[in-house]
């Protein structure tokens, strides 16, 4: 009963806001033409809920394209709209002016954000780690994460993943976790599985799962689906690469299920370690099993400004490099995005690690 409740006050809460937004909007409109209500109350209804009709079926992918930009509307109009409502009280005469102003601002946020989503850089870094019985004296490591493949983040972005980091030349490719949007039915249908064998690595392409891959449901399926792309996803298992390093792959927290990572620790610390996780929870952790390399993603640094406020308060690091003592953790922001294919205050990326494996004391 009181989830049904809580359901019932955010519906009207949303719906609040959708009512807000579309009067402010059709108030300006028609300045220029005429408004049939009905009509301009149905379209901007379709707008608003798009994104949950979206989810009805796949056949009803268009709607689930119109929800994910419908985002940026609730995202800067939350900021934008109040803004403008104060504006009309100080200039009840420039309700014009003012409707250009915040029309400007969401075409700005239209543009430079596509940009940013769809551009994707190549973030370098050299760490010095202990070498301890490991044959290379270096290892060349491309991270990404938070792809989100589906219907925004498509094969032609993938694509552009795989040429990145293919120049890189990479030693190991570490993809941690949200390769998908939910559901694989779009890089199944897609082809996308043919771009990700374009991959390239001396030691071999490793994944993990994100909380996304648990909202869709079809685990097995995205597992089968990456296993024949040449990408060998672990589920909370440490594995031996090359006799040179041991590498675990946890399951997301979202997995209340999941071992924990003294479980997955290799019995001799004989070789340096890395850890994907794809949820940056708890640096600590790791820290006190002695991981020399962590990699996680998750927190797409907030994808849209102000968010990284966020998610630097709800994060201990919730993007970028740190060093904790022995262990070296990196989050991505992702290559991907989730909801609409826009970014500001972050960036497309993929991170291109050299370590280099010497006789230091820990």
């Amino acid at each position: 009963m009181k989830r049904i409740a809580g359901a019932a006050v955010v519906i009207l809460l949303y719906s609040a806001i959708v009512f807000y937004f579309g009067w402010g909007v059709a108030k300006w409109l028609d300045l220029y033409l005429p408004i049939n209500t009905w009509l301009f109350s149905f379209v901007w209804g379709i707008l608003a809920f798009g994104f949950f009709i979206g989810r009805i079926s796949h056949k009803l992918r268009l709607f689930s394209i119109i929800g994910s930009y419908w985002f940026i509307v609730m995202q800067y109009g939350i900021i934008l709209f109040p803004i403008a409502t104060i504006l009309l009280w100080i200039f009840p005469t420039h309700l014009n002016l003012i409707g250009w102003l915040v029309c400007g601002i969401f075409l700005f946020v239209l543009i430079f954000g596509t940009y940013n989503a769809y551009t994707p850089v190549v973030r370098e870094l050299s760490i010095v780690m202990p070498k301890k019985g490991s044959k290379p004296d270096s290892i060349k490591v491309v991270v990404a994460s938070d792809f989100h493949l589906g219907l925004l983040s498509n094969k032609a972005h993938l694509t552009r993943f795989v040429k990145k980091a293919n120049a890189q030349k990479p030693d190991l490719v570490l993809l941690a976790g949200d390769l998908v949007d939910d559901d694989p039915i779009w890089f199944v249908e897609k082809g996308m599985s043919e771009v990700m064998k374009q991959l390239q690595s001396t030691y071999g392409i490793y994944g993990v799962l994100g909380n996304h891959e648990y909202y869709g449901k079809k685990i097995p399926l995205l597992v089968e689906e990456m296993e024949a792309s040449n990408v060998h996803m672990l589920l909370d298992e440490t594995i031996l690469v090359a006799d040179s390093f041991y590498l675990t792959g946890r399951e997301d927290i979202t997995n209340k299920n999941r071992k924990q990572l003294s479980e997955l620790a290799p019995e001799e610390k004989d070789l340096p370690w890395f850890v994907m996780d794809h949820t940056p929870s708890n640096l600590l952790i790791p820290e006190n099993e002695k991981v020399d390399f962590h990699v996680s993603g998750h927190t797409h640094l907030g994808q849209m400004w102000p968010n990284h406020l966020f998610t630097r308060r709800i994060f201990e690091l919730d993007y970028g490099y740190r060093q904790k003592g022995s262990l070296h953790a990196i989050v991505s922001s992702g290559f991907g995005f989730w909801g609409p294919p826009i970014r500001l205050g972050s960036q497309s990326e993929l991170w291109s690690i050299n370590i280099k494996l010497e006789d230091v004391e820990v």
